[in-house]
């Protein structure tokens, strides 16, 4: 038997974001987040969800663009950070020692030593409550040679975090244990 847990945000586990953006002035800004995922086929689009408060909600609102940058588990400490405090006060790039590199299709920045990034173009705002989702549609994703394998990414090179929002703490992936629209064919 179950128990009930009450209505609450738990989806097990959430996938780690990282998401890059440039203030009015031309600051790239970076802010980790656990609300997002695919939302989209065709077009492919990601969404995020961002209180109203962080900066880098007002920064997509301006410039109508963001990417994701995927972090792998050696960056656990930079990625916690980079959620912890505001870019509004702080070069979050420059405390973290990481490097934020300019898109050449949309007007945000990525973080150079994240393994995958997905470069999104906002097409729509969806208000929420206390947070604002944010629709992007992907108009490229780059992966670092050293994860692809036969030119697809491969998890256990990248060693991507997730999050379990009740605990609020960071794990790695764990082993395969079947292929999808395969290993249920065997019933």
């Amino acid at each position: 038997m179950k128990k009930s847990l009450g209505a609450k945000t738990l989806v097990y586990p959430t996938p780690v974001l990282v998401v890059g953006t440039y203030d009015k002035a031309g600051k790239p800004n970076a802010m980790t987040a656990a609300w997002g995922g695919i939302c989209c086929s065709k077009p492919p689009c990601v969404a995020v969800s961002l209180r109203k408060a962080t900066a880098t909600h007002g920064n997509i609102m301006a410039r109508r663009a963001f990417t994701i940058s995927i972090p792998s588990e050696k960056h656990v400490h930079q990625v916690d950070y980079l959620g912890m405090v505001s870019g509004r006060s702080v070069d979050k790039f420059a405390v973290a020692k990481l490097t934020p590199v300019k898109s050449d299709l949309v007007d945000a920045p990525y973080v150079q030593e994240f393994p995958l990034v997905l470069e999104c173009r906002l097409v729509q705002t969806i208000e929420l409550g206390l947070h604002t989702q944010f629709v992007g549609e992907v108009l490229d994703v780059k992966a670092e040679d050293a994860v692809l394998v036969g030119g697809l990414v491969a998890i256990k090179k990248m060693n991507p975090l997730v999050f379990t929002p009740d605990t609020q703490s960071y794990y790695g992936i764990g082993e395969f244990v079947g292929k999808a629209f395969s290993v249920g064919k065997t019933l």
